[in-house]
């Protein structure tokens, strides 16, 4: 929670210093729209034909797995950790971005910090992997593995094996919260 009000006192700041006293209205309108709109509780890869891809949308997530295509999408040829394409799913509210405006590329790339109650979930070789930091989902991106897990063989929403990523201040308990989490995301 520190991280994300930190981000939004700089967006003021930022907000605030580029307008004149005549424009102070406006710049205060437009630090409530970036506080609205941030995006950074939830992040969702699929990792598939040599592609990641990433969504910071539920909706749109689901889209993908259902057609395996994004109707919108920006992509960034050889950029992923291991040489793969980059493909950002965006939502048509998106479309009208420049990339560096989407939460999920900010999210991927580290410059937007994730809020605390962070969900995320990748899949990858048949396992769905799920998250509840940012820095547990970097490191399974970059290894292909998670080191501490707790492993629910065949509970994913079509039979997957479902990997909830642990951490050593956590790993002797089972992730109670994040099973729910993910069950409560995915329908089960």
């Amino acid at each position: 929670m520190k991280t994300t009000t930190t981000i939004l006192a700089a967006s003021l700041a930022l907000a605030l210093t580029a307008c004149t006293n005549n424009d102070t209205k406006t710049a205060q309108s437009n630090v409530s729209e970036v506080i609205e709109n941030i995006n950074n509780d939830d992040l969702y890869e699929v990792h598939a034909e040599g592609r990641l891809y990433v969504f910071d949308d539920k909706a749109t997530y689901n889209e993908f797995l259902s057609v395996g295509e994004t109707s919108f999408r920006q992509t960034f040829i050889g950029s992923g950790p291991h040489g793969q394409t980059v493909v950002f799913g965006m939502t048509s509210k998106d479309k009208k971005k420049h990339f560096s405006q989407i939460a999920g590329y900010n999210l991927y790339h580290g410059t937007l910090p994730a809020a605390a109650d962070f969900y995320g979930e990748a899949r990858l070789e048949n396992r769905i992997y799920v998250f509840d930091s940012i820095d547990d989902m970097k490191a399974v991106r970059e290894v292909g593995e998670a080191s501490l897990r707790y492993t629910d063989i065949g509970s994913g929403p079509k039979g997957e094996t479902v990997v909830y990523v642990l951490r050593s201040d956590n790993k002797k308990v089972k992730p109670v919260a994040l099973i729910e989490e993910f069950k409560k995301r995915n329908n089960i």
